[in-house]
């Protein structure tokens, strides 16, 4: 399990090595462009998400349908979100 949480954190020089891969594949010239591609359609599925979140709370509350149960799921995700980040900051490496 720690060997997994320790995966996900990327130091300066695996990013570093990581863009110099991607310059070499795509070219300089091209990587604005992708980053840019990356980053709009990034906001557009964001976008897409709330919409779709908003449009079913609104439709639960027109038919009547309790709504407060999102609140202690969002109480429970932050709850694990702290403990993650707690169990975390020992394991995350030093830079």
């Amino acid at each position: 399990m720690i060997q997994l949480a320790t995966f996900l954190f990327i130091s300066g020089g695996e990013i570093f090595f990581i863009l110099l891969i991607v310059v070499m594949v795509f070219g300089a010239k091209n990587v604005p462009e992708i980053a840019r591609g990356l980053g709009k359609g990034m906001r557009q599925l964001k976008d897409a998400t709330n919409d779709i979140k908003t449009e079913i709370t609104k439709s639960a509350e027109r038919n009547g349908l309790d709504t407060s149960i999102t609140d202690g799921v969002n109480e429970e995700l932050k709850k694990v979100k702290d403990d993650l980040e707690e169990f975390t900051g020992s394991v995350r490496r030093k830079l």
